[in-house]
């Protein structure tokens, strides 16, 4: 019996026509949820990355060469505001892991391009993130975590 049970068993009593299962279901994939952010997000803290830091970097470097984007191509990708792209960029720019440059031929439009040290970076830490986000499923088994990523798909679908 976990938490998500016991919180279920009290409702079954106070309440036995509540339907419990998707509060069971939203309980449990948020507790995991808490836990897997935290754990990531320990390891972005480490090179001195917020998760959205990382986010940005990783969107970078997963375009391919030349490792480009605009900021709106970003902001799509990660559904963010354009305010809170900018201050994302503007600390990873602080701390040379990108460059912004203005195109030549549009001087308003902006590009945003991963630095050596941004490209360096990103290149180790996606392995360790891997291997933290494999380490947060050992518990299961191929076949668990095949059904678990289908379950969830179908589950995500009804959003996207």
């Amino acid at each position: 019996m976990d938490a998500i049970d016991r919180v279920v068993g009290q409702w079954a009593a106070e309440k036995p026509t509540l339907e419990t299962e998707p509060m069971a279901i939203m309980g449990r994939l948020m507790r995991v949820a808490k836990y897997m952010e935290a754990e990531v997000a320990q390891l972005h803290k480490c090179h001195d990355l917020k998760p959205g830091e990382f986010d940005v970097l990783a969107t970078l470097r997963r375009s391919g060469q030349p490792y480009r984007l605009t900021p709106s191509e970003l902001m799509g990708s990660m559904m963010l505001t354009s305010g809170a792209m900018t201050n994302r960029l503007d600390k990873l720019e602080s701390k040379g892991l990108i460059a912004r440059a203005h195109s030549q031929s549009d001087r308003r439009s902006v590009t945003v391009e991963l630095s050596a040290a941004g490209l360096a970076l990103i290149d180790t830490l996606i392995e360790q993130h891997a291997a933290v986000q494999a380490s947060l499923i050992l518990g299961l088994n191929s076949e668990q975590k095949a059904q678990l990523n289908q379950t969830l798909k179908a589950c995500l679908a009804q959003y996207e």
